[in-house]
């Protein structure tokens, strides 16, 4: 247990936390905005995975990343389409319709994978970026100023989801939707329209949160490589109270303990791998019992809108 309490180490397990918390934050944002209008969105691991593959295909093909973030954004956002018109325009089942979702990402993505690429292979993905003076402050510029493109753009992300919540009229209408749409509707907000901004929008970023996986931290793709992260995520969404500084800390928390139990077996450290790889996901459960008791969701969160009259 000694050798993890190095300076060395420690500082290897809050760099790999800040940077294994990019996906989750992404999506776990866009969720937020998602369930903020009122549509619980269940695919998110089914649009990473579609993002993840799109992004990982067109790099593939094109050498270029930024195209391949475009693919991964574009594929999510009609993903979140399709969400959208099946149950906001539908109003199916949100819940049954977002695991249909998950499941369609999940084959979709296996299948085009074996078609186009046949075999795992590797891609050149975004390198480490140095800040300047900020990299070269001891021990923080390691952990915090180090990092991909991705990863500074999702942290860009938590201030721009917060203002976009808190500071401009889309957002109001956002939370006015997720809350009373009724209320809404008769102050002449669209309330279909808000909501399918909302879904699309957090689709989106979720695709935007699988090519961080595929071409910003492993640079391959294989199937199924999320292996239900998405699922996290809509967790995380609960934990952080469907606010933007909530989720980053949530998934803070839940990426640096995944850092501390990838550092454990690294350094062979004896303790079961199974146990240890158990960990972040039994910290989700105990956080959430605790957490679901104390915040409160979206009133509307789930509940299909129908104008009377």
């Amino acid at each position: 247990m000694s050798d993890l309490l190095t300076t060395a180490v420690l500082i290897g397990i809050l760099h790999s936390g800040i940077r294994l918390a990019t996906p989750y934050l992404l999506a776990a944002l866009g969720e937020a905005v998602s369930q903020r209008s009122g549509v619980l969105d269940l695919g998110v691991d089914g649009i990473m995975l579609m993002g993840a593959f799109a992004a990982f295909f067109t790099v593939f093909q094109t050498g270029n990343l930024w195209l391949g973030v475009g693919a991964a954004l574009v594929v999510g956002a009609l993903m979140g389409l399709l969400m959208a018109v099946i149950s906001v325009t539908f109003q199916a089942e949100q819940g049954i319709s977002g695991i249909g979702l998950y499941l369609f990402g999940l084959g979709l993505s296996s299948l085009l994978f074996r078609v186009l690429i046949g075999s795992v292979v590797g891609v050149s993905g975004f390198e480490e970026i140095k800040i300047p003076v900020l990299s070269s402050i001891p021990v923080v510029g390691d952990i915090f100023f180090n990092h991909n493109i991705l990863v500074y753009l999702a942290y860009l992300m938590v201030p721009a989801i917060w203002f976009l919540f808190d500071k401009t009229t889309l957002g109001l209408k956002v939370r006015a939707v997720g809350q009373n749409p009724e209320a809404a509707d008769s102050l002449g907000v669209s309330v279909n329209r808000v909501r399918y901004f909302g879904v699309i929008f957090g689709a989106a970023l979720a695709g935007v949160a699988g090519a961080s996986l595929s071409i910003g931290t492993l640079n391959v793709f294989q199937e199924n490589m999320t292996n239900g992260l998405g699922f996290i995520a809509v967790a995380l969404v609960y934990f952080g109270g469907w606010r933007p500084v909530g989720v980053l800390l949530g998934s803070l928390l839940f990426a640096t303990v995944n850092s501390l139990q990838l550092w454990v077996q690294v350094k062979g450290i004896p303790i079961p791998s199974d146990l240890a790889v158990m960990l972040p996901y039994l910290l989700t459960i105990i956080v959430l019992i605790f957490a679901t008791n104390q915040i409160k969701q979206p009133a509307a969160l789930d509940k299909p809108f129908e104008r009377s009259g």
